[in-house]
């Protein structure tokens, strides 16, 4: 697939999403990362954990759902731009492409689709971002707590 899109549509057809996509993971890692240690207090709290220890894998979970769901909802504008940017093809007749960028794109759709059009599809995208925001979160408290104990700071 490589060979072939860059034979038929050019080398810089592998870039098409770059910028999009590179958005998208940004705005995926400050939703999921920013809220997380808020998210983990509020969900101590509702519980009632104490959190002496760190917090109880309840309150873990709880947190990362949380920390998913901002994840999504910063990030799936930019993968809504992306995924359209990626599959759009140029007009038979004039060989126009639809967009001539992200700016341009994501302009088409807020007037086209209103910005709700943005979120169209959010609890799929949910459904994919949690598990991801759920396994690197439990996993750096498992790790960071595993680091701490070795090396005597609790």
């Amino acid at each position: 697939a490589l060979t072939r899109t860059a034979t038929e549509e050019g080398a810089g057809a592998l870039y098409k999403g770059l910028m999009p996509n590179i958005l998208r993971g940004m705005s995926m890692n400050v939703g999921m990362l920013a809220c997380y240690d808020q998210a983990k207090e509020t969900v101590a709290k509702l519980l009632n954990d104490p959190m002496i220890d760190g917090p109880a894998l309840p309150t873990q979970i709880g947190a990362s759902l949380v920390a998913g769901f901002t994840a999504a909802a910063f990030s799936m504008p930019f993968d809504l731009i992306k995924s359209r940017l990626m599959a759009q093809k140029a007009d038979p007749v004039t060989g126009k492409l639809p967009y001539g960028g992200v700016a341009d794109c994501a302009v088409q759709i807020a007037k086209k689709e209103g910005p709700i059009g943005f979120f169209s599809g959010f609890s799929a995208y949910y459904g994919r971002c949690a598990p991801h925001a759920m396994i690197i979160l439990l996993s750096i408290e498992s790790i960071t707590k595993g680091y701490r104990n070795l090396v005597g700071l609790h």
